[in-house]
């Protein structure tokens, strides 16, 4: 009978990564796991309607044991049987972020042995996670090219507070995990993006769009950017700008959505700010990429090097979480706050004892 593993959710930045980081964990190795102090860190800590709607769906997809899988519980228990491809479908419920749920779920079932599709209702524009457009044009590339292929289409945006957004991913399953080489970024290739609305006037979207083009002009020299201005289908009312940085060989993408009371020039001053100090590290890949991208590494057959533009206490807890579930070394060389980078060595040393966290901040994420 395999070992309880005993989880801390108040360790490193203490958020909702820690819960759903163990749960794709557990399910891809058959470890069960009992966490106490979720999101102990966080303004209202347990667990809120996301991270229970990633619960019940890891639970769902392989067939699990649960106890404590309730709104506001700090603890759960959660035992898992094999994993079975299929089709699924999930309702957050809220404006909770649809694209938490699905990188909960979607590696176990990218390594399946048959297809699946995954529907998620919710929010796909969400503060405090990466929002749909983000996962499109970046995420899902850098996953297919490590192995995962897998579609990606939303039907329907939904922005904070209202949500009813969907997106739907479609795995063939099969999938064989492979290493990544990536410290050197290269020369800036183009830059592309987007500026959107829902429910709002288009010309929110084009002052935007105007900002961000003037930031951009004082940001790079090199080819001239191109942002579309579109309107999202959708029954809540939000706007996005998002900007995608092609390099050589590396890549960085950073949105921003508006609120109310908030001008449209600060969206996009918010995204042109985060790719600027992008821009002027070193980094081949952004912070919010790396962090994604080290679990799938883990998987690979072989060892992979990855340069981020910052390292960050969110980076951290990943390498923490992971480590105690894999036989995996992970090390990286660069201080909380800067460029880094981190070498990952699948088959190397034995799940154990989290090691120690530092230094971090526990909002540096804004990933709830």
């Amino acid at each position: 009978m395999t070992q309880l593993l005993h989880l801390d959710g108040s360790q490193g930045e203490g958020g909702g990564q820690i819960l759903r980081t163990a749960l794709s964990l557990s399910v891809l190795t058959g470890q069960p796991f009992h966490l106490d102090a979720i999101r102990a860190r966080r303004q209202r800590p347990g667990l809120r309607p996301q991270h229970l709607a990633a619960v019940q769906a890891a639970a769902r997809i392989s067939g699990a044991r649960v106890h404590g899988d309730r709104i506001g519980s700090q603890t759960l228990y959660f035992d898992p049987g094999p994993v079975r491809a299929g089709e699924y479908d999930v309702d957050v419920g809220t404006a909770g972020a649809t694209s938490l749920v699905l990188q909960t779920l979607l590696l176990p079932l990218a390594l399946a042995a048959g297809p699946s599709e995954i529907r998620i209702r919710g929010g796909t524009h969400v503060p405090g996670s990466p929002c749909f457009h983000y996962l499109a044009w970046h995420w899902q590339p850098f996953l297919a090219r490590l192995g995962f292929p897998f579609a990606l289409s939303m039907t329907m945006a939904g922005f904070y507070p209202q949500g009813g957004g969907e997106l739907v991913a479609c795995l063939p399953g099969g999938a064989r995990p492979g290493a990544l080489h990536l410290t050197a970024r290269g020369e800036l290739v183009a830059i592309r993006g987007l500026s959107a609305v829902a429910n709002l006037p288009v010309e929110i979207a084009e002052r935007q769009r105007r900002q961000a083009l003037r930031g951009l002009r004082h940001l790079v020299d090199g080819p001239a950017p191109e942002i579309e201005v579109a309107e999202l289908p959708a029954t809540s009312r939000g706007t996005v700008l998002l900007v995608l940085a092609e390099l050589t060989t590396g890549q960085a993408c950073c949105f921003a959505l508006g609120a109310p009371g908030k001008r449209a020039e600060q969206v996009a001053d918010e995204a042109i700010t985060a790719l600027g100090a992008f821009l002027r590290s070193d980094g081949a890949v952004d912070p919010w990429l790396a962090d994604q991208l080290l679990l799938p590494l883990a998987l690979a057959r072989g060892p992979s090097t990855l340069r981020t533009s910052e390292v960050t206490g969110h980076l951290l807890t990943q390498v923490a979480v992971i480590q105690r579930f894999l036989p995996v070394a992970i090390t990286i060389d660069g201080p909380i706050g800067q460029a880094g980078t981190v070498e990952v060595r699948p088959g190397l040393g034995t799940p154990g004892p989290a090691p120690a966290l530092c230094g971090e901040d526990p909002a540096d994420s804004g990933i709830v």
